[in-house]
């Protein structure tokens, strides 16, 4: 049964999610604008997990797990450091697997991606291993550092609106653009990459009773949640999103995929309008509940980490973190995956000063 956790200032509340098909799926206004479902996602399998593990060899570091020294009393929070990976992000992991699934051939004519950045990062990695063009579709908002790694690294740019941008991640690829589209929500070798983490995290924190994920597209939080259900069942897989931009938790409380407000602030990557419907069935399946922080708790965890860590978490990668240092949740022993660290310095300075930057 998939709950939903209350969001800060409210004693802790559980709000269990409708059976499919009931609640409101948006008005028909909406339901006429919806994209034609894409096959549905499925799960994914140790094999095919094993397989990734392979793939990944010599690309992803096995990051580690570090304890929070803030931690709520009474709680034991650690975190999961993906943001230490080589491109500053998790997503070498399911960007890395799907590229080496794939043959020469296949990748002749190039590789792109539809990412706020940390995908696209991914993708520009590849690239440049394989000697191949890589193309990020990134949205007008995006980060300025992600954007820089990107230039590093010899990526194309293509920047869209942010409306052009989600259509394309949407429907799976953008029309008229050569070579080979990485789909780091839905692709089953890059849900396989994702759910490598989860795998770590039972090696590295045998005793954990609940995994706080942040929640963007749910492909990070579903994989981790596939890997844990085989291996370590009695472990909550929990989704981490802002209460500005929450589509999980919308559509845990609707009973299906539901239009949203999407106000992120400062936090890119994470709390698009809607739910894709084709993850749907796999995010009800699969995930335990949704805490829901704030902009300024985001914030507060990211000083935490670099005054007690020395390690810095871009916005989606510390709502795990601010939902961990809330306290919000029954578990006693809990790791955050710390998902990102690709932080422009201009926020980190306004952050270190105590002050939550403005979008």
């Amino acid at each position: 049964m998939a709950c939903n956790f209350t969001a800060a200032g409210r004693q802790p509340g559980v709000h269990c999610a409708k059976k499919p098909g009931a609640g409101s799926r948006g008005n028909g206004d909406h339901e006429e604008q919806r994209f034609q479902m894409l096959e549905q996602v499925k799960p994914v399998g140790m094999n095919e997990i094993r397989a990734a593990q392979a793939r990944l060899e010599g690309l992803a570091m096995v990051s580690p797990v570090v304890a929070c020294a803030a931690a709520p009393p009474g709680k034991n929070v650690r975190l999961k450091l993906e943001n230490l990976q080589p491109i500053g992000s998790f997503k070498i992991r399911p960007v890395g697997s799907a590229v080496r699934a794939r043959t020469p051939a296949q990748l002749a004519a190039g590789i792109y991606t539809s990412s706020s950045g940390n995908s696209a990062l991914g993708v520009a990695w590849m690239a440049r291993e394989l000697g191949i063009t890589g193309t990020a579709v990134v949205p007008a908002n995006a980060p300025e550092a992600k954007l820089e790694k990107l230039r590093r690294l010899g990526a194309r740019i293509e920047m869209l609106s942010v409306e052009d941008w989600w259509r394309a991640i949407q429907v799976g690829g953008l029309s008229g653009q050569q070579g080979v589209y990485i789909d780091a929500v839905r692709d089953p070798a890059c849900l396989a990459g994702d759910a490598t983490v989860g795998v770590e995290i039972l090696q590295q924190f045998p005793d954990v009773e609940a995994i706080l994920v942040p929640f963007g597209g749910g492909g990070l939080a579903c994989a981790i949640a596939c890997a844990v259900r085989i291996l370590k069942p009695g472990v909550r897989i929990i989704a981490c999103e802002l209460e500005t931009a929450h589509p999980c938790r919308a559509a845990l409380a609707a009973g299906g995929p539901v239009e949203t407000p999407h106000e992120p602030g400062f936090v890119s990557g994470v709390g698009f309008g809607t739910v894709l419907p084709e993850m749907w069935p796999l995010i009800q399946s699969t995930l335990d509940g949704v805490i829901t922080v704030s902009l300024a708790e985001v914030a507060a965890a990211i000083k935490v980490m670099v005054e007690h860590n020395r390690v810095v978490a871009e916005g989606a990668g510390a709502i795990s973190v601010a939902a961990a240092l809330s306290g919000r949740y029954e578990q006693s022993k809990v790791c955050a995956v710390v998902s990102g660290g690709n932080l422009d310095n201009a926020m980190l300075t306004t952050i270190l000063q105590g002050n939550v930057p403005l979008p």
